[in-house]
């Protein structure tokens, strides 16, 4: 449920932190003024070590009232939201709960596996790292049919169990660990792992074992299923062309439980990545590494466990999300940029902005 993004780079002179952020701003002016159908633009630029915490909002926040955007308000962030649940995955595997290595069959529900069994599925095959580097093998509930019935039916609530049996049912297992298939499926199982194996909601042991209450995450949370963080701005709308959608007249549930699901700001979404490849959430440095180390070989998936991870000339580890959300994290700078366009179709308008100034930041101050 969403694109690869693509980075271009070039080399540049040096300026000074004042400077640059004045170039963010007129560079963001500059492509929403050339794009204003991307409705809405937020940006959050988030550099420690050169002491850079920037946020940046342009546009408006709904089509039919025309309230300008504000850069604190938080958005669904859809499939960033794995990054989340894969993190947590790997505290489990640092609690020496569970291993990457370890087969699926005795980690999900009874009822899960009987199913998944049923329709020729060798859970004995089938391993963590092999949902996480979504090379598992099973049939993702998400298709062009599944789009339908949530175009015709946008108010429709549905169950996790519901999306589970869906994949079941709609398709056939494939070889497992040798193709890349990105599947939402292979999320939902992972956070039923979690549930099982920390005998909590996932959305409350998510929120746990990656520490937001100290590292102060007040504004990242699973829509519905838990409380709207008290002090929080109203969420952004966000758009998709393609079945005329606005986020608010649409139940979340489609798109809630693990696959995606979170809401965040463009400001903690950066602090996240941040957090969690500074070692401030994963403290294990291999199982940190293995995080952002191919599963397959890189030519044929840039997919790692929960991240993609590409040579731009500098290291990007990366995720998107179909809403138009995508962050982006260089650790040569240690630094991150999250951009969240409210419209779906212009998610990657700001792809050349964010390369310039990802080597920006890579110059020695």
């Amino acid at each position: 449920m969403k694109k690869i993004l693509l980075l271009t780079t070039c080399c540049i002179p040096f300026i000074s932190f004042a400077q640059l952020l004045t170039v963010f701003k007129n560079k963001v002016d500059s492509i929403y003024d050339k794009n204003k159908d991307a409705i809405g633009i937020i940006v959050h630029v988030e550099a420690p070590k050169q002491n850079i915490s920037w946020s940046y909002a342009k546009g408006i926040t709904d089509t039919k009232t025309k309230k300008l955007l504000d850069d604190q308000q938080p958005v669904l962030i859809a499939s960033n939201t794995k990054p989340y649940v894969a993190a947590a995955i790997l505290r489990l595997v640092e609690k020496g709960k569970i291993t990457i290595d370890q087969p699926i069959k005795k980690l999900l529900t009874g009822k899960t596996g009987r199913l998944l069994e049923k329709d020729g599925y060798d859970l004995n095959a089938i391993k963590v790292k092999h949902l996480l580097s979504h090379i598992s093998g099973i049939q993702d509930y998400v298709d062009e049919a599944y789009f339908q019935f949530v175009n015709l039916h946008p108010t429709y609530k549905w169950k996790k169990e519901e999306q589970i049996k869906r994949s079941i049912e709609i398709g056939n297992p494939k070889t497992v660990g040798q193709k890349f298939s990105y599947a939402d499926i292979n999320y939902l199982l992972l956070t039923e792992i979690i549930e099982q194996k920390t005998h909590q909601p996932f959305y409350t042991a998510i929120r746990d074992l990656l520490r937001y209450k100290e590292l102060n995450l007040t504004e990242t949370w699973f829509i519905d299923l838990e409380k709207y963080p008290s002090n929080t701005m109203a969420l952004a709308h966000q758009y998709a062309s393609k079945y005329k959608w606005d986020s608010y007249d649409i139940d979340p549930s489609w798109d809630l439980y693990g696959g995606g699901g979170i809401a965040a700001t463009a400001k903690e979404s950066a602090l996240f990545f941040q957090y969690l490849f500074e070692g401030k959430i994963i403290q294990n440095k291999q199982l940190l590494e293995a995080m952002h180390t191919y599963v397959l070989p890189s030519d044929e998936s840039k997919y790692c466990l929960g991240i993609y991870h590409f040579d731009m000339g500098f290291q990007a580890y990366y995720h998107g999300g179909w809403w138009g959300t995508d962050v982006i994290y260089s650790p040569e700078s240690d630094a991150t940029i999250t951009v969240f366009t409210l419209q779906k179709e212009f998610q990657h308008i700001l792809n050349p902005f964010i390369g310039k100034e990802f080597q920006k930041l890579l110059i020695k101050k």
